[in-house]
């Protein structure tokens, strides 16, 4: 019988050399929230909601390598606390109406809250200033919405090599920028067809024209939890 096994939640779970536990996870079919990663990048560990228990320790499941007899915590009352937590913080910080988003939904954030249980903001509200982009003939860019996961950094940079977006400020103050000269979408090279057009899990990259194709009740997390499509998504 092969070492190669973790155990996740008294679950058996397989791993090959050089997987992470987020991927032996996903590849076995067993669901860990998250928000930053994406199986098509460099694992980032940027959102911290994948924080699991390994071995008595947390750790991030994106980046941390699976091991030989690793014993891992996921789906506990304590780790999700922390999870609602942190989606409740990612909501305050921003701009988030659902009611009246675009991508309601079909948003990984708008899902994550209901699968943790969000039934309140619990913190109080920032309200920012921030800027909505429409310069660009076919994409509109709302930082009201942006959770800072980088996933539109990485897209344009890794697979359309176009750099059209990157990451400046510190802290609070931490905020995604468009490169070209005017600091407008509209003066960039990004195409509707673009990677980094459509890998937003939240509202702030929208393709204009496209907004309520799908009509809200039947969208993506209309009628399934984040954690079945994601699941399904890799059987």
């Amino acid at each position: 019988m092969s070492d190669n096994t973790i155990n996740i939640d008294g679950q058996t779970v397989p791993f090959l050399p050089g997987q992470t536990i987020m991927e032996a996870a996903m590849a076995a079919e067993v669901y860990i929230p998250h928000l930053c990663h994406n199986p098509e990048f460099t694992p980032h560990g940027s959102c911290k909601l994948c924080t699991v228990s390994v071995n008595g320790r947390s750790a991030a499941a994106c980046t941390m390598p699976a091991a030989a007899g690793q014993q891992i915590l996921n789906n506990t009352e304590e780790l999700n606390a922390n999870r609602r937590a942190l989606v409740q913080m990612l909501f305050v910080e921003g701009n988030h109406f659902c009611p009246f988003c675009e991508k309601s939904g079909n948003c990984q954030l708008q899902a994550l809250g209901y699968y943790l249980g969000m039934m309140d903001p619990h913190y109080n509200h920032f309200y920012p200033a921030r800027a909505v982009d429409g310069s660009h003939p076919d994409v509109l860019l709302d930082l009201n919405r942006c959770i800072m996961c980088e996933l539109c950094v990485r897209a344009s940079r890794d697979v359309d090599g176009k750099n059209v977006f990157g990451l400046t400020g510190r802290g609070i103050h931490t905020h995604i920028t468009v490169n070209s000269p005017s600091g407008r979408l509209g003066d960039t090279n990004l195409a509707v067809s673009d990677k980094a057009a459509e890998v937003c899990p939240v509202g702030a990259i929208i393709k204009k024209r496209h907004g309520f194709a799908v009509p809200i009740g039947e969208r993506l997390y209309d009628h399934k939890t984040i954690r079945e499509v994601q699941t399904e998504a890799h059987k």
